[in-house]
């Protein structure tokens, strides 16, 4: 799960680069709220699998 979370911090970085080259005007900022979302959910993820707290383990 750790690499999940890894991949989905590198894949939200590459959404808002890929915003910030390829797209103009008013489709730019949606795609940028997306990629940094992406990259919290990944964030979230790490953070969860690294603290060894799991929902069988209470």
């Amino acid at each position: 799960m750790k690499l999940g979370g890894f991949l989905l911090l590198l894949s939200g970085w590459g959404i808002v680069l890929a915003a910030l080259e390829l797209l103009h005007g008013g489709a730019v900022a949606p795609f940028i709220l997306a990629g940094f979302a992406t990259e919290w959910v990944g964030l979230a993820v790490v953070a969860r699998t690294h603290s060894g707290r799991s929902e069988d383990n209470h």
